[in-house]
């Protein structure tokens, strides 16, 4: 099987990242890159990591025609963009959208925390959130694959088996996480310049990241009932990673190696989940590649159970769980394109 892919949105970092992983993915023949203002360049020229690797030239957005040509589009473009393509497109195509057009299951869920009405309400129904590890069956069958934001995918991998555990009261979580500058994209902003960021550590958008009501969303589908977290995002100065640490206290008794064995059952079938019965999970250890490392300790003086996962923002927190649904979406092995160890030192 060749899958005919195409990229629209592929000058930001998501869409090279998505171009790096896809000239490597043995059943993938890449057919468009548009890039919008960055049209008519050589991919070469916008990424010097894919010289000797592709010669082609980037182009401007025809989502109809690219989506005929394609088995499946993967849709890098700012929130709110990919919602005016996707009708014109899903008739002729599979769509992963790296945005959080299609996210959510209540259109009114965007709205209210991305402060515009949905253009595409009713394609929701045929849209599976993309949290490959919980969602396979849905990925599986689905038109529109929403991929999941970055501090989500960190977040939801080490909390969801200790909540479905009923081990940790899940009405009372609180997640601290760190991410690397690329988090913020490619776009030129004095909040990402070099001399605002380094040597520097920042929260933002406390109480109020859009990232939250995905957290939420996934684990009310868990509990059976609404539940409300607090999340606080914070950039640091790397390029690329992200750790986040979450506190849920418990529900009874419960030690560490319980707490451990509860994630190993959980991620034992799992490619790319590595949990660490020793030692802790750290940004260098998943840099590059599409690994999330998730520990775990019980702090039981606190009355809490602290565990920590660690993601590389760009791929496993993006494109490589992009790649990754996609082979779930065509029936191809989960791994393909994508098994390699991280960047260290």
């Amino acid at each position: 099987m060749t899958i005919r892919a195409s990229i629209i949105g592929v000058s930001g970092y998501g869409g090279g990242e998505l171009a790096r992983l896809l000239v490597g993915h043995p059943q993938v023949r890449l057919v468009h890159l548009a890039a919008g203002s960055r049209a008519g360049e050589a991919m070469s020229g916008l990424y010097p990591n894919l010289r000797g690797f592709t010669d082609a030239v980037t182009e401007t957005a025809d989502a109809e025609a690219i989506a005929r040509d394609s088995d499946v589009v993967f849709l890098a473009l700012p929130n709110g963009e990919a919602m005016t393509l996707a009708p014109a497109m899903v008739e002729h195509t599979r769509l992963v959208d790296l945005g959080a057009d299609f996210r959510f299951t209540d259109p009114q869920v965007y709205e209210q925390w991305y402060g515009r009405a949905h253009a595409c309400p009713g394609l929701l129904e045929q849209s599976a959130y993309g949290l490959t590890e919980f969602r396979r069956a849905s990925i599986r069958r689905a038109g529109i694959v929403g991929n999941p934001g970055c501090y989500p995918t960190a977040a939801l991998l080490a909390i969801l088996p200790l909540v479905q555990s009923g081990r940790v009261d899940a009405g009372r979580i609180i997640i601290d996480a760190k991410s690397g500058v690329s988090g913020a994209g490619r776009g030129l902003s004095l909040g990402t310049h070099f001399s605002e960021v380094n040597e520097n550590v920042q929260p933002y958008n406390v109480a109020g990241h859009r990232h939250t009501p995905e957290i939420e969303q996934e684990l009310a589908d868990v509990v059976g009932r609404a539940v409300a977290v607090s999340f606080t995002p914070h950039l640091v100065p790397m390029t690329r990673g992200i750790l986040a640490t979450a506190y849920l206290p418990l529900a009874g008794s419960l030690a560490t190696g319980e707490a451990t064995a509860i994630l190993h059952e959980a991620y034992a079938q799992e490619p790319f989940v590595r949990v660490l019965s020793d030692g802790l999970p750290q940004t260098k250890a998943t840099s590059g590649s599409n690994f999330c490392d998730v520990g775990v300790r019980v702090d039981a003086r606190a009355g809490l159970v602290i565990v920590m996962a660690a993601l590389d923002n760009l791929v496993k927190g993006a494109s490589g769980q992009a790649v990754q649904n996609m082979n779930v979406m065509f029936g191809l092995p989960e791994e393909l394109g994508l098994r390699a160890p991280g960047l260290y030192p």
